[in-house]
């Protein structure tokens, strides 16, 4: 996935965080994850889309991040 950013360069950041972390563990039960997945936010950190685990497709997320995208 990390690949997006450039692939849509200067329009999607990629952020990968550390899922173990108090903090970010507490972020990830928020979302309904088990331990991982896939998020898309706006700009102000609104939730958008998102995939649980190993559930995620680079050809969903290219689908969502155009769609998205194109309401801009």
């Amino acid at each position: 996935m990390s690949g997006l950013e450039q692939e849509y360069k200067g329009k999607v950041k990629g952020e990968n965080l550390d899922a173990t972390t108090p903090e970010n563990r507490k972020i990830v039960k928020e979302l309904g994850f088990d331990n991982h997945g896939l998020v898309i936010r706006s700009a102000d950190g609104k939730v958008l889309w998102k995939e649980p685990d190993h559930e995620v497709k680079v050809e969903d997320v290219r689908k969502e991040l155009d769609r998205l995208l194109a309401k801009q």
